[in-house]
């Protein structure tokens, strides 16, 4: 064999290594981003099971408010949707963006909930309303937690694929860029589900 064929192997060597590299990193990239959900999806489970009961001690209060206990549970089912949605496929950007709105509407709709909750002494006094409260409310911490892992997976991977010359693996092997799960709510929402009865 002449030294530049050796050359030109030991080139063909190294790039055939080098893509295999970059696709591992970015299946073992996507793949965190799956066990990263999983943590968010176990919060999220809880907090869907918390819902109706909360929902069902409201209700002996709460009997002019039909509306709003409605929107609470049609909220946290197209939400629980979303979820198993995310769940089969992770690293989809449009499945992560469906359940951000969806969990947008759901924060809404519980922060309505508690507004209104406010208003009745007898409801804030009942001590399941207060422990599901209480349920919640840690729920909802340990879902920004995982959350906040989640997107630092997905801040991770879309790095990855979408850096010189990896984006050329990424590219030819249809790898697309994840989306961030946004925070549910924002400050004033944050504030109404947090009251404490």
């Amino acid at each position: 064999m002449s030294p530049r064929s050796l050359v030109l192997l030991a080139v063909a060597a190294i790039l055939i290594f080098w893509s295999v590299g970059a696709y591992n990193r970015l299946i073992r990239l996507k793949n965190v981003i799956g066990n990263a959900f999983g943590q968010i999806d176990v919060q999220l489970k809880r907090r869907y099971d918390l819902i109706p009961n909360l929902v069902e001690a409201a209700k002996k209060y709460l009997q002019h408010e039909r509306e709003t206990l409605e929107a609470v549970v049609v909220a946290r089912n197209q939400a629980r949707v979303a979820s198993d949605a995310v769940r089969s496929r992770p690293s989809s950007a449009q499945a992560v963006s469906a359940l951000s709105a969806a969990e947008q509407t759901l924060g809404g709709s519980l922060a309505r909930l508690f507004a209104i909750a406010e208003a009745y002494p007898e409801l804030k006094a009942d001590e399941t309303i207060r422990a599901l409260t209480e349920e919640l409310t840690s729920t909802e911490n340990k879902v920004a937690f995982a959350r906040q892992a989640f997107n630092d997976a997905v801040l991770d991977y879309n790095n990855a694929q979408g850096q010189f010359p990896t984006v050329l693996i990424a590219r030819l092997f249809s790898f697309v860029p994840s989306a961030v799960l946004q925070a549910t709510e924002n400050a004033d929402q944050r504030q109404a589900v947090r009251i404490q009865f």
